[in-house]
């Protein structure tokens, strides 16, 4: 059994079984790839992958378990690697990110500018997706690092650490009803058309509970994943726009009036997960302090100490978030 053989396996498994879009993100050949699975699976004595004909349709039960270990396995050896890449040069590696649009165009900019400014030698590659995507990413060691306000809960692989509070606001052109107004009630926002987050994105889940709560349904019209999408619906005249109250920029934004939303809808907490058993390079804990300055490096290591999630809440209870 081969190192290599158990990251054909792998790939293969999260290449929705396409040999060839394997080989391709491998750099290597189908020919190749497909004989050492095969060499692994005589050696094992049973097949990781069912078949009919040349193609792959499934993975096997055994396969299933397989590839929980060999997944296991390699995030094992990728962090000997990064043990030997610490002591051997500290500055240089890679880093990956995974992010929801919001993070990454409005959060992220400044800390990955200064980020790269220390670190010149580090390769940062960020992927953007769903909440749920980029916990999987994380959960799989597909990247060291998922920032998301949803999803991240639901996987008991990954050590969370919260980041920062935001709060919603509504955007409106400058002659909506509601830009008059001195107090905005739910009440008043339900009785427009809502242009807002895609449900399982940016807290969308804060939003559907408060009016769940007073009774009221919400008139959601359209729903994006992109804030810059949901303002540029506002300015067509689709609906009032409900979004991160982080994701208005003063200056691009200025033809429509940002109205707080705080006193309507519960705040949300942005975190950071990463896998458990990640070794975590210097550089990875500056990353950290930068997009978080209370998670200092001890205090990260002691959550890494903390074995469930209880534990490491209690650790952060006493934290104040900064709010955005």
């Amino acid at each position: 059994m081969k190192l290599q053989q158990l990251r054909y396996i792998w790939e293969v498994a999260h290449h929705d079984l396409n040999v060839s879009a394997t080989a391709q993100s491998l750099f290597t050949s189908q020919p190749g790839i497909s004989k050492q699975i095969r060499l692994l699976e005589d050696e094992l004595g049973v097949e990781v992958f069912a078949r009919s004909g040349k193609h792959l349709t499934h993975v096997t039960p055994a396969g299933e378990v397989i590839l929980e270990l060999a997944g296991e396995m390699l995030r094992k050896a990728e962090s000997i690697k990064r043990v030997a890449q610490e002591f051997s040069n500290e500055r240089s590696g890679t880093l990956s990110i995974a992010t929801t649009h919001t993070q990454a165009r409005y959060v992220l900019p400044g800390i990955i500018k200064e980020f790269i400014s220390a670190y010149p030698d580090v390769s940062l590659n960020m992927q953007q997706g769903t909440p749920m995507q980029i916990a999987e990413m994380a959960a799989d060691g597909v990247v060291d690092f998922a920032i998301a306000t949803e999803a991240l809960q639901l996987f008991s692989d990954l050590i969370m650490l919260p980041c920062y509070r935001w709060n919603r606001c509504i955007v409106v052109p400058k002659d909506h009803p509601l830009a008059q107004l001195d107090h905005v009630s739910l009440e008043a926002v339900a009785e427009h058309p809502i242009v807002t987050y895609t449900f399982g994105f940016t807290g969308r889940s804060k939003l559907d509970d408060a009016f769940s709560s007073r009774g009221l349904e919400p008139k959601v019209v359209f729903t994006a994943v992109d804030a810059d999408v949901i303002k540029t619906y506002v300015r067509l005249g689709l609906g009032i726009g409900i979004i991160a109250g982080l994701a208005y920029d003063d200056t691009q934004d200025s033809d429509l009036v940002k109205i707080d939303a705080s006193h309507l809808f519960a705040s949300s907490v942005t975190s950071l997960g990463f896998r458990k058993g990640t070794f975590l390079r210097g550089y990875m804990y500056d990353f950290i302090v930068e997009l978080a300055p209370h998670l200092s490096r001890e205090i990260v290591q002691e959550a890494l100490s903390r074995s469930n999630p209880a534990e490491r809440h209690e650790l952060y209870s006493h934290i104040e978030l900064p709010t955005y």
